[in-house]
């Protein structure tokens, strides 16, 4: 005999199952339990993972292996040979010899008929039973807020029927209508979803079994044969058996013996379960925290929900027969159930949608044609049949892909992304110029889904869809991020909102997170939890075993601190006990950032779905590689940033130009992207000429910020270090600026190539044209491809899965052990047909071992062309629009961080260094947004902290209407209150916004003050409240009227203000940054007598020409290798530690100044010395820094392709205060005589050579003794030893020379 669990939970019964589904089915395989069933809670969400986890067991058996063979032979032909004989008492799953003699007769007996061996599928080895453990309520109640009990009901879908249905019934469940805190199911929808579905009455949570604890015996033997009348002979009584005791004396065995003899008496069958919510009695404890977090309490709260006992775990069928053994049918039965459910979900179909667009007696294919050759006409004019590029005609390339795209079945896929970008764009929606591979396909280019041409570019098709490729085409788009919710709105009208749906997403815990979750379910105040997570490093893929222990895998995720208090912290052993547990379950649910599903009926008709409680929207059950793997259209919709900034700095130009000026004012290169037809400075994009050499001055200078993918340290770094030219150079670069080419020195090499400081070598000659572009280094995918099809006869789609694919992911093995059968006809392994390739068109050996070798090695490094060249597009839109119109363009990148202050602040200390000063807000000149003004960019309204867009537009409509506010009161007046309040009107005080109006701060803060009842926000919103009643005041009357009395008197400004530190911490709390001041400005006589140089100082450089060779280079101004100082601040969360591979601390650190910022990279030696000199001052309880952190750094300074550094070698607490900030005076003594107009001259001119912040004061002695003191108009260095020589030698042995 044999057992199967029916009534199962696993981690995706979120936070109340710990049991991970590869786990439960190894578990049930090692059991020999012939299937396994999934019944979470509510939702299908895990029936994927449950299909394919025992898709590998049964893959895997012999007699599974075998079927497959067989098949494979008759299909093609080839000589069956038999297999050894069966291993005595093999598993009836491991039978290859069975199987074999079975598929033969099958083959013969059928007259040779495929079908007929494909339905002679073996037996499974552990069989997937799908299931659902349904929240059942007993009415049709959907009121919100209507209290109803519901009750628990497992439902298992016996075949495609019922797994549609099932799919069905509990998206009803979850969706819009009966979702409410859990999704609920009805007697109305069990009876229409019925068909094909197992019942059985659940665990005690039942409404059968409550019933009977209630002492309603009739109502529970109603409901039984309730659901026989729906379900037949598939609805099976539940017993279980934990030992527990329930109300009214029942305990499991009474309350199990009681449901057998009801069963009997409604001839119902009875099937035993356990309903496991963990796979093992040692996991209770974890279903117990897990448990814990998702109700948000803790284990020590008597008055908790919780699972008792420690028997719902997966038991052997031994130990579930002697818990029922007086009533084995009820595991025998189980079995009876498991024969029942035969369906497996099927991943082979596609399910396309047809495009809605389509005339009358049109087919797809017919419409696709006619928009590719309209388009073609388009791109490359009327006579676009007979264009040749590169080598390639157009026609024929067209013809070569339709082909492929309608044998294939793809019209419509083409003509559906088509419409939903034409429509982006038709609507002013910005749509980004193409990604990933779809960009090297000319139908794309002809239907305007992509911009730039992959014949120019040397892209190729099949990198996108070969002949080889089974699977749909993947087209990503890039939106305006601000407009992606327009777009998809679009897709739902078009398709219908029943046939569009949003995909899930799971979220697991990760490791911090289980620190935290285990620390607060413990009892233990949050501050400890966070103490032990800040011990690990930010790795996203980190995870406590290699955070606690020293491995070779991760040696970097190491933390020596987390593990000694592991040891010798009780507590915090612990803590980390009861997380290790929990890493990795399930914790919740959300949706996809881009995904979306179209289907070509009902999304229900295929996948689960559910209501988003938080977004209400309609989301799948099962997650996005699932959906597409099953042949479903999902399409990622990507909101991009850069195209919502491209929009904005457009709209910038507009207002800042808004008509045209003469020829004089507006160079060539803009006037030449002007829209057709514009009145004033509108500029089309896609007019750039990338040629235009102001794209590569500002590159090339490293004023980066803000621009596409290359205004990283590294790679401005890098990309001055270039010095590009070319288009063609941007594309390359952005392919290689990742780990992979940086490490292996691609980089270096592709720029000393480009610049003529390495020959450019090709392996041979004859592949010179596929590697020129780059100089000879393998760059692009397509560059293997090409190689592989010009030197070895690969195919084009051949070069694209038995190569490029392969080594993209590194599966190498498969290079050399697996024999494919080859276009030419041949049948070899994939390096054998390169080798062989190779020698049959006249290439050496050892070259082709040697590309080969480096394909290997460099391949995995390779990157899509097509996608780095759609993305070179934007670097270069965005360089323009920087290098022509500066203020606008940050202005718009500004915006597009708003209320992400470390962006903010990286991004005005940019604009101070490119010189363009970033202004407080100001109530009469600021708008919502950050905007461009001739002094610069002013910060927007929405942008302060408590104020938002709402408020922002509310001040600009009045201001638009009423003209400029002429004060505080006056603001306040006519704003109305009901949006400016009083914290607004603080927040804007704070800010600075009311300053041009000429009064202190601190002085406006006491006119709105809450504790005055004669404060100006209480009067004016009740003089607001009268006029909206219809009530007029004397003042309203007589307020204009001279002399009257009633004029609204304003006290003046009486210069009252916070002292400077209050002032700028207030603006810092509204505004995130400082604007108006920086805390380091008063001390800049000490920053400056602190370090060498300024942060800003180590970018500056000079080209310096070789008078031999006439070259030029660039020489920095502060040299690379030797012992520099520098001075600054530490901000918040800049410092970030890390863990070096012997498992010592060292830390990352930011120092800014009033310039910049740079790293500090602190290896462990300093880091153990400088530890606390970083941390500051620190709040016992929260670990939470107090107040600002000034350093000194000594150290190296490092120029590389990811950035400067610094290597620092001392790092010392820095003083700041009004004694270390007061300048040193150089006094010098002479007496009267000396005075000449010649010995001042050249005091002068030595003062000039040793500029400073320090003061020199000369002071003359008469004749009569009389002491003359003056200051000298000038500023030197009093630490330079040269400097007071040289004074000393000027006045001699008459005079005198000293620092006081």
């Amino acid at each position: 005999m044999a057992f199967v669990h029916l009534h199962n939970h696993s981690d995706f019964s979120i936070l109340d199952g710990a049991t991970r589904i590869p786990d439960m089915v190894k578990r049930a395989v090692d059991f020999g339990m012939p299937a396994v069933a999934l019944t979470d809670h509510g939702y299908l969400f895990g029936i994927p993972n449950l299909d394919l986890e025992c898709r590998k067991y049964n893959d895997g058996a012999l007699g599974m292996r075998q079927w497959k063979h067989d098949i494979e032979c008759f299909q093609k032909g080839w000589e069956l040979e038999e297999p050894e004989a069966d291993e005595p008492g093999a598993a009836a799953c491991d039978l290859p010899h069975a199987q074999w003699e079975s598929d033969c007769r099958v083959w013969e007996e059928s007259g040779h008929d495929i079908a007929a061996v494909r339905a002679n599928r073996p037996e499974l080895k552990v069989k997937p039973i799908f299931g659902c453990e349904a929240y059942f309520i007993t009415d049709d109640c959907i009121e919100r807020g209507t209290k109803q009990r519901r009750y628990h009901l497992i439902l298992l879908a016996k075949n495609e029927i019922g797994y549609v249905n099932l799919i069905r019934c509990m998206s009803k469940a979850a969706g819009h209508e009966m979702m409410y805190y859990k999704p609920r199911t009805t007697l109305a929808m069990l009876r229409e979803f019925h068909e094909g579905l197992i019942c059985q009455s659940a665990c005690v949570q039942g409404i059968i079994q409550q019933c009977v604890l209630d002492g309603d015996f009739d109502g529970a033997r109603e409901w039984a044969r309730t659901f026989k009348d729906i379900f037949g002979d598939d609805f099976y009584m539940e017993i279980q058996d934990h030992g527990l005791s329930f109300r009214n004396g029942w305990d499991d065995r009474r309350l199990d013996e009681y449901l057998v003899k009801m069963a009997r008496e409604l001839d119902v069958k009875v099937i035993a379960t356990n309903d496991f919510h963990y796979l093992s009695r040692e996991d209770a404890p974890t279903q117990d925290i897990l448990s814990c977090i998702g109700k948000a309490t803790t284990l020590d709260d008597a008055g908790r929900m919780r699972m008792d006992g420690t028997e719902f775990y997966m038991k052997s069928e031994e130990e579930m027969r002697e818990l029922f053994s007086w009533i084995p049918e009820a595991c025998d039965n189980t079995l009876e159930v498991a024969a029942k459910c035969d369906f497996e979900i099927d991943w082979t179909n596609m399910y396309l949608p047809q495009y809605p667009g389509l005339r009358e007696g049109e087919t797809a294919e017919a419409r696709f044609r006619e928009e590719c050759e309209r388009g073609l006409a388009k791109r490359y004019g009327d006579d676009w049949e007979n264009v040749v590029i590169g080598g390639i005609n157009v026609r024929e390339r067209f013809e070569y892909e339709y082909k492929i795209i309608c044998d294939k079945g793809f019209a419509n896929y083409f003509l559906i992304v088509q419409d939903y970008v034409q429509w982006a764009k038709d609507n002013g929606i910005g749509v980004g110029p193409g990604r990933g591979s779809a960009a090297g396909a000319i139908v794309a280019y002809a239907m305007n889904i992509t911009s730039f041409d992959p014949l120019e570019n040397g892209l190729m098709f099949e990198r996108f869809l070969s002949p080889q490729r089974s699977e749909m085409p993947d087209i990503d788009m890039d939106f305006d991020d601000e407009h992606l919710q327009d777009v998809l709105a679009h897709v739902r009208e078009v398709y219908g909102e029943d046939r569009v749906c949003k995909v899930i997403t799971y979220s697991t815990i990760k490791a911090k997170q289980a620190i935290n979750d285990a620390a607060r379910v413990l009892g233990f105040p949050v501050y400890v939890g966070q103490r032990l997570s800040k011990m690990l490093s930010n790795d996203p893929k980190l995870s406590l075993p290699c955070a606690l222990h020293k491995t070779e895998k991760h040696p970097d995720q190491y933390s020596p601190d987390f593990e000694e208090a592991y040891q010798k912290d009780a507590d915090a052993h612990r803590i980390i006990d009861a997380a290790l547990s929990i890493e990795g379950m399930t914790r919740g649910e959300g949706v996809h950032a881009c995904a979306t599903l179209i289907a070509p009926t009902p999304v229900t008709d295929h996948v689960p779905t559910k209501l988003d409680t938080k977004g209400n929207v309609t989301i799948t059950q099962y997650e996005g590689h699932s959906v597409a793997d099953m042949g479903l259209l999902k399409m990622d919709f990507l909101g991009l940033r850069t195209l919502t900034v491209i929009n904005k700095a457009l709209a910038n130009i507009r207002r800042s130009h808004p008509g045209l000026a003469s020829e004089e004012d507006i160079p060539d290169a803009v006037r030449a992207c002007l829209r057709d037809g514009a009145t004033h400075v509108d500029i089309d994009v896609d007019k750039i000429d990338f040629s235009d050499p102001k794209i590569y001055e500002l590159l090339g200078s490293g004023h980066t910020a803000g621009v596409f993918q290359v205004e990283s340290a590294g790679m401005t770094a890098t990309i001055k270090n270039m010095q590009p030219k070319e288009y063609k150079q941007i594309v390359a670069l952005i392919a290689l600026y990742r780990p992979g080419p940086l490490g292996a020195g691609m980089v270096t090499s592709y720029i000393n190539r480009m610049n003529g400081k390495e020959p450019v070598v090709f392996y041979d000659d004859r592949l010179s044209d596929i590697l020129d572009e780059t100089y000879g280094t393998i760059v692009y995918q397509e560059q293997v491809m090409q190689i592989s099809v010009k030197m070895s006869n690969f195919s084009a789609g051949e070069s694209d899965s038995r190569i490029r694919k392969p080594v993209a992911k590194k599966k190498i093995k498969l290079l050399t052990s697996t024999v494919f059968h080859w276009d030419n006809g041949k049948d070899e392994t994939t390096y054998d047909h390169w080798m062989n390739g190779a020698v049959e068109n006249g290439y050496e050996r050892e070259t082709a071992q040697r590309i080969w070798d480096d394909v290997l090695e460099f391949a995995s490094y390779a990157f899509n062309k097509s996608h780095s060249a759609g993305y070179a597009i934007l670097v270069m839109q965005t360089a323009w629009l920087k290098a022509y119109f500066p203020r606008e363009y940050m202005a718009s990148v500004l915006t597009s961080y708003m209320g992400k202050t470390e962006k903010i602040v990286h991004y005005v200390s940019s604009c101070r260094h490119e010189g363009i000063q970033v202004l407080p807000p100001d109530i009469n000149e600021s708008g919502k947004d950050f905007t461009a003004t001739p002094e610069g960019i002013r910060f927007g309204f929405a942008g302060i902290r408590g104020v938002g867009e709402g408020v922002g537009d509310a001040i600009m409509a009045e201001r638009s209407q009423g003209g400029p506010f002429k004060s505080l009161h006056d603001f306040v007046d006519r704003v109305d209150s009901s949006q400016a309040n009083r914290r607004v009107v603080e927040a804007l005080i704070k800010s600075g916004a009311f300053d041009s109006t000429g009064y202190p701060r601190k002085q406006m803060m006491s006119f709105v003050d809450k504790n005055d009842p004669s404060n100006i926000i209480d009067a004016a919103a009740k003089r607001q409240k009268d006029r909206a009643c219809g009530q007029s005041s004397l003042f309203d009357m007589f307020a204009d009227v001279e002399g009257s009395g009633f004029e609204d008197e304003v006290s003046p400004a009486n210069g009252d203000e916070w002292d400077r530190h209050t002032k700028l911490a207030q603006e810092h709390e509204v505004l995130g940054i400082y604007v108006s001041d920086h805390p380091l400005r008063p001390f800049e006589y000490a920053l400056s007598k602190a370090r060498d140089y300024t942060i800003a100082e180590i970018e500056e450089s000079e080209e310096v020409v070789d008078p031999f060779t006439g070259g030029s280079s660039t020489r920095f101004r502060v040299p690379e290798g030797k012992p520099i100082r520098l001075a600054g601040m530490v901000p918040t969360g800049g410092v970030a530690k890390k863990v070096t591979k012997n498992g010592d601390q060292m830390a990352i650190v930011t120092l800014e100044d009033m310039e910049g910022e740079i790293s500090l990279v602190v290896f462990p030696k300093t880091y153990k010395e400088c530890a606390a000199a970083l941390e500051g001052d620190v709040d016992p309880e929260t670990g939470e820094r107090m107040g600002d952190v000034f350093i000194k750094v000594t150290g190296k300074l490092e120029r590389g392709d990811r950035g400067n550094q610094i290597i620092a070698s001392s790092i010392v607490s820095m003083e700041l205060s009004e004694k270390t900030n007061r300048p040193k005076v150089i006094e010098v003594s002479m007496s009267s005589r000396m005075l000449s107009m010649a010995r001042m001259e050249q005091l002068q001119a030595i003062l000039a050579r040793y500029s400073g912040m320090d003061r020199v004061e000369l002071l003359v002695e008469a004749v009569g003794g009389d002491l003359m003191r003056m200051e000298l108009p000038a500023r030197v260095d009093a630490r330079n030893m040269v400097l007071m020589a040289e004074v000393e030698d000027l006045v001699g042995s008459g005079g005198g020379v000293r620092v006081a």
